[in-house]
């Protein structure tokens, strides 16, 4: 059943754009400017996601087994597969509308009523085929059905919905969360780029990161009782737990910022656990810290600047324009105090200032916390494409379902102590973690 997954991983997605342009909707007024670059960005994603690679697998391979195993979907799949027909044209149509308004040849209420009209079909779509098509599948589809099934939309050949293709709708949704206006997204003039995924070679998957019964305390109070854990070069490892596991702590911990009463850290295959915190950065230890921590009164270029002080002078300036060409809103306000920007602004840019050290491995802590639904995906999406460079990644997150669906690896963290640990798989489907973390 990995395909309902898939769909379901996908929904959320897609999900996260709805409720975006429903705030959007309920903030407008009849006058209001439409930002063309965002709204045709929205319609890019779901042109090439939506009907021409989701809508298309659920056809071909869903639904049509459903109908052959049961008739009590025929009416709903019915339903489903008349929109997956129309929608494109239905978007084609909201697109000339947006132009129309966009020359002041059409009203630009007329065009947001339109849009409005289409919101309430893709949500009513998704419901439909989360309440009644999916628990069906659950129960007649057979073995043999899921096994015809699943790989179509595991096939990571497939031109229509591989890897490649996976790739440009991460970009898609890059662009639709960078132009997004402020209070949804991160509200900049033109789209950025996401870094592109770099072809594996010679992985070797050596232990980069390897932590031997670590301590650490507060006063009198352990706050890490004996942790143990590794980190594979190439691999993004999730810690996930509830509020005050100790996930900061530990982060800080292997920054050299909080101290340890116990334990070993080896890093390259050199023992740190006696290193300062600024040894530790040079040997590529990089942290984008909970609550971004941006100096607020220095420039958005200098809080950048200053995650690079341990680099080369010669470098620094390309890497800076790697940073503005992923974040451009970064860019059009660099010279402004960083404590200016928005949270969403300033979380990326404390991922910015992380990746100027150009890290050997990413300590990420909470980078999702407090902000809007599209950019909670964005952060997730970045992760995925620095993931997709090859960079070894620390994630520590409360949002343990996006957290484990992208990592290689997890462990789940309980008042200081390990007490899970898996692939991010198999700990997304063991029930303990589903019933303490992911709500289910």
């Amino acid at each position: 059943m990995e395909a309902l997954r898939i769909i379901q991983d996908e929904h959320r997605n897609l999900w996260r754009i709805v409720i975006t342009l429903d705030k959007l909707l309920a903030d407008s007024v009849s006058d209001a400017t439409i930002d063309v670059a965002f709204f045709n960005s929205v319609f890019d994603y779901l042109e090439h996601f939506v009907d021409k690679a989701h809508h298309p697998k659920e056809d071909d391979y869903l639904f049509r087994l459903l109908r052959l195993r049961s008739t009590a979907a025929n009416a709903a799949l019915d339903h489903l597969e008349a929109e997956h027909r129309a929608m494109p044209e239905a978007l084609a149509a909201l697109r000339a509308k947006l132009a129309l308004a966009a020359a002041d040849k059409m009203n630009t209420h007329a065009f947001l009523v339109a849009l409005g009209a289409y919101v309430g079909t893709l949500k009513e779509h998704v419901r439909i085929e989360e309440r009644d098509v999916f628990p069906l599948a659950q129960q007649v589809l057979t073995p043999a059905d899921w096994a015809e099934i699943d790989p179509a939309f595991l096939d990571n050949s497939d031109p229509l919905f591989g890897s490649q293709a996976r790739a440009e709708f991460r970009e898609l949704f890059h662009h639709v969360a960078t132009l997004a206006p402020v209070s949804v997204g991160l509200g900049a003039h033109s789209a950025g780029e996401l870094p592109p995924a770099v072809p594996p070679q010679n992985i070797t998957h050596e232990v980069l990161l390897s932590v031997s019964d670590l301590e650490s305390a507060y006063g009198r109070i352990k706050a890490l009782k004996g942790i143990s854990l590794e980190v594979r070069r190439g691999e993004t490892v999730a810690l996930v737990g509830a509020n005050g596991a100790g996930k900061t702590t530990f982060l800080r911990t292997l920054s050299g910022v909080q101290p340890m009463s116990a334990g070993k850290i080896v890093f390259e295959g050199e023992d740190i656990s006696r290193l300062r915190a600024d040894m530790r950065m040079r040997r590529g230890i990089c942290q984008s810290p909970e609550g971004r921590q941006v100096f607020g009164p220095l420039s958005i270029e200098d809080n950048l600047r200053l995650g690079a002080y341990t680099q080369p002078k010669t470098q620094v300036e390309g890497d800076l324009e790697k940073i503005f060409t992923m974040f451009p809103i970064l860019k059009e306000k660099r010279k402004l105090p960083a404590g200016t920007l928005s949270g969403g602004q300033q979380q990326m840019l404390a991922i910015g200032r992380a990746l100027m050290g150009r890290p050997k491995l990413l300590l990420l802590d909470e980078p999702s916390m407090g902000l809007a639904p599209l950019l909670v995906e964005e952060v997730f999406n970045v992760v995925k494409a620095l993931k997709a460079q090859g960079m070894t990644i620390l994630l520590v997150e409360q949002n343990a379902f996006s957290a484990l669906a992208i990592a290689d690896r997890g462990y789940v963290l309980e008042t200081g102590t390990i007490t899970l640990t898996g692939s991010g798989r198999e700990l997304i489907e063991d029930e303990q973690v589903r019933a303490a973390y992911l709500g289910m």
